[in-house]
């Protein structure tokens, strides 16, 4: 595959910040050892035209890697084309791919390029490739071995002019054992691998995002809200995001549009988990009744959570339900962290814990 313009070299990292579909690099990297060997690797390969496979579970920006590849590379000035392997069915991918001539089936009235064709000069990012069926594998196979393909209905040989990134949340191997996927294409595509870390295994750079989500749909929405503080942004830390950044992205974006710190913790303890670790004093000893005293407040949590959830958080109604005094409840939320923002800014209590 031809390499258009001059290689940039690797300082282009830092004008690529900032600007278009892809966050500066800040954003991107954090500062955990982890992302900062990702960085480096992409320093090294963006400027050559070699495949990229990059591999993560679902929602940890590896989308975002490869626009940031794309805009580093020779092929930046070319079109970013995307295929999501998952979302088109089998049938249609072949055509939306390589694309077809006029009469190459029903309802094909006239010629259509393919995502291939389109990439000229840019490149193509095979979202979700393990998603392939086998037979469509072989073809993407013939291609990049000989660098050539063909319009579905047309003899014309066209020349693959593109860099190509492919993306899976997969094992690829475990894929080759269980016979889903070739072992040659994935020797094609696998000439350099960038694994992206799980969110809870960078939780360092949890609080830039959360800031860097918060500035984004506070721009997006035209909407002001309270600078995260430094204990929600600890509690945001101690979550494990199963969805990753994705997940947290959409956790600031709903207290962006709601304007509630509130709902940052809500969304905490729904996730958070019901064991406990205990861990020896000073002293070696471990003490029981510190420990029970313990477990009994962390039960009251999560009971006084989930009332306070079922009543929409109408505190009155979740004394009754509790059979506490309202002023009971007050005291043991306090106790145990459930206390509400409004009430942390010393205010009354609002119209949510008055009877409907």
């Amino acid at each position: 595959m031809s390499s258009p313009g001059v290689a940039k070299t690797t300082s282009a990292v830092d004008a690529a910040n900032g600007g278009g579909d892809c966050p500066c690099e800040s954003v991107i990297f954090g500062c955990s050892q982890r992302m900062q060997m990702v960085r480096r690797t992409i320093e090294k390969v963006a400027v050559t035209d070699v495949p990229v496979l990059v591999q993560g579970e679902s929602g940890t920006g590896k989308e975002v890697l490869a626009r940031l590849i794309h805009r580093l590379s020779p092929w930046s000035q070319g079109a970013f084309v995307k295929v999501s392997c998952a979302a088109i069915p089998g049938q249609l991918l072949e055509s939306e791919l390589f694309g077809y001539e006029k009469g190459a089936f029903t309802g094909a009235y006239t010629a259509k390029p393919g995502r291939i064709e389109m990439a000229k000069s840019g490149t193509l990012f095979l979202d979700e490739i393990a998603e392939l069926d086998v037979g469509l594998q072989s073809k993407l196979l013939q291609v990049l071995q000989d660098g050539q393909f063909v319009r579905i209905g047309d003899h014309e040989e066209r020349k693959v002019d593109a860099r190509v990134i492919c993306a899976t949340n997969r094992n690829l191997e475990k894929e080759i054992g269980s016979g889903t996927f070739r072992r040659d294409l994935f020797y094609r595509i696998n000439v350099i691998s960038i694994h992206l870390p799980p969110l809870r295994d960078r939780r360092e750079d949890i609080p830039d995002l959360a800031d860097y989500f918060a500035a984004l749909f506070s721009g997006r929405y035209e909407r002001q809200v309270l600078p995260l503080s430094a204990e929600i942004k600890q509690v945001l830390q101690q979550r494990d995001w199963a969805g990753n950044i994705r997940e947290l992205e959409n956790t600031i974006a709903r207290y962006v549009l709601l304007g509630e710190e509130e709902i940052l913790v809500r969304s905490h303890e729904k996730h958070r988990s019901p064991s406990m670790e205990f861990r020896p004093a000073a002293d070696g000893s471990l003490p029981l009744k510190s420990i029970s005293k313990g477990v009994k407040e962390e039960m009251e949590r999560q009971v006084i959570l989930k009332a306070l959830e079922a009543n929409k958080w109408n505190r009155r109604r979740t004394a009754e339900m509790l059979k506490i005094s309202y002023r009971a409840l007050l005291y043991k939320s306090r106790g145990v962290g459930l206390h509400s923002r409004h009430e942390s800014q010393n205010k009354s209590a609002t119209s949510a814990d008055l009877p409907d």
